[in-house]
């Protein structure tokens, strides 16, 4: 029987962890959170308190993985403390829309960037989207070396990117009149202080999310049970420190008021500093950033996918591993086909803007499942999340505060994200029934 290798390190699972949470968000949401806040100040510091809540999330993380180093990452975590259904439900959610919607909104916003490069015309998109599908879905199918180390490749050059915006932004620019680290408005009660800090933390929330996708491939890295921990906790300490000098850099040069008004804050510093030339240049790093995150979920999510069909709850073909390359090889093609179903269509917008607030009830649940896991096997040595039963205790209250601020800010959307998840319940029992007829036919043919 084909069993997954373990190739990746370190340093390879430390990038998965970094490329897995920069994609473009940080040359965005900025502007937003600033939008929502009345100082420079309460801006770097809601990023502060959104990395904290990442560490946090990482460090659980790193403990489950430590408690359970499987393929499939979350799906695997959900399943052992809360049973099949809400595992399947997870894995249901990545494939119908979490995953395959952002591969497919990614591939677009990439060929958006690769064509403004290259002044070819905007009508290319589509088809520039698919390709990249189709390309990156063929490295990371002859085998996780390969795929990994394109993301290692990418995620090098984009955080060279950011650490150029940075660099020019922190030691070149002539800062913008006022202090950049100030407290709130005159004015400004603590209370309201309090809700404007909520409201910004959701986008940074989202913007931070992706270090749990280094996860998925838990199988496939050396001795997961020290690697895991040391790379989610590492990885996600990188991104803090680059998100906030990324930020820092913005308001030196925008100032408060400018990167709120500011619809691309990475290139508008860019221009301002360095012309035309700065400009193309973040736009060639947003292009690399987009395209490496675009690896990396094709690369981890076909481990979930597997991880439940070896379980017997989906499609039986997708459990076996590729015999040459020891990749989930159908599941890649499942994953890659869906994706490009929804570029075609151009239906993943909308579908991402209904369920995104899913992924956050599915690490609310898989953290808070961390004390079941804890209760049952409390002799289990290793990794352990420091402050415990706090910091699980803060992450899934984070969580809770994305998702009931998801659907306070759209209801409708909420419910037809709700709709769209739950569909997956009828699946999981007729895949059930399913198992149930075959299993006699399968003991008949090992007689």
């Amino acid at each position: 029987m084909t069993t997954y290798a373990r190739r990746l390190g370190l340093f390879s699972a430390t990038m998965a962890v970094v490329g897995g949470i920069i994609g473009g968000g940080i040359f965005r949401t900025p502007a937003a959170v600033a939008g929502r806040v009345s100082s420079p100040g309460l801006a770097l510091g809601v990023w502060a308190v959104g990395g904290v809540v990442a560490l946090i999330g990482a460090l659980c993380f790193g403990e489950l993985a430590h408690r359970r180093p499987r393929a499939g990452g979350g799906y695997v975590y959900l399943r052992e403390a809360w049973g099949p259904l809400p595992a399947f439900l997870y894995g249901w959610a990545l494939l119908l829309v979490i995953a395959t919607g952002a591969i497919a909104a990614v591939a677009v916003t990439f060929a958006d960037y690769a064509l403004a490069l290259a002044g070819l015309p905007h009508t290319l998109a589509v088809p520039v989207a698919v390709a990249a599908i189709v390309l990156l879905g063929a490295i990371n199918y002859v085998g996780v070396t390969p795929g990994a180390v394109t993301v290692n490749i990418l995620t090098v050059l984009k955080l060279l990117a950011l650490a150029a915006l940075i660099g020019v932004g922190l030691l070149w620019a002539v800062p913008v009149p006022g202090p950049v680290a100030t407290g709130p408005a005159p004015g400004g009660s603590p209370g309201s202080v309090i809700v404007a800090m909520g409201a910004a933390l959701v986008p940074i929330l989202f913007t931070y999310g992706g270090w749990q996708q280094t996860n998925f491939i838990a199988e496939e890295i050396v001795a997961p049970e020290r690697t895991l921990p040391r790379a989610l906790v590492g990885g996600v300490v990188i991104v803090v420190t680059v998100y906030l000098l990324a930020n820092l850099a913005y308001l030196r040069v925008l100032g408060i008021d400018g990167l709120a008004r500011s619809a691309a804050p990475a290139a508008d510093t860019m221009r301002l500093l360095l012309g035309p030339a700065g400009g193309t240049f973040i736009a060639a790093g947003i292009a690399v950033s987009t395209f490496g995150f675009l690896d990396l979920v094709i690369l981890v999510t076909p481990r979930v996918l597997q991880a439940m069909a070896a379980d017997g709850v989906f499609l039986p073909r997708l459990a076996v591993l590729h015999p040459r390359y020891r990749t989930p090889s159908l599941a890649i093609v499942v994953e890659c086909a869906w994706a490009i179903v929804l570029t075609l269509t151009g239906t993943f917008a909308q579908l991402v803007d209904y369920v995104s607030f899913g992924d956050w009830i599915f690490f609310g649940l898989t953290v808070a499942g961390l004390y079941r896991l804890r209760a049952r096997e409390p002799d289990v040595r290793g990794f352990r999340v420091p402050g415990y039963p706090w910091t699980p205790a803060i992450f899934v209250l984070a969580a809770a505060l994305v998702v009931l601020s998801s659907i306070g800010a759209n209801p409708r959307n909420a419910a037809i994200g709700s709709a769209l998840l739950l569909l997956g319940v009828p699946v999981y029992y007729w895949w059930g029934r399913q198992v149930a007829v075959d299993a006699p036919a399968r003991a008949e043919g090992t007689e």
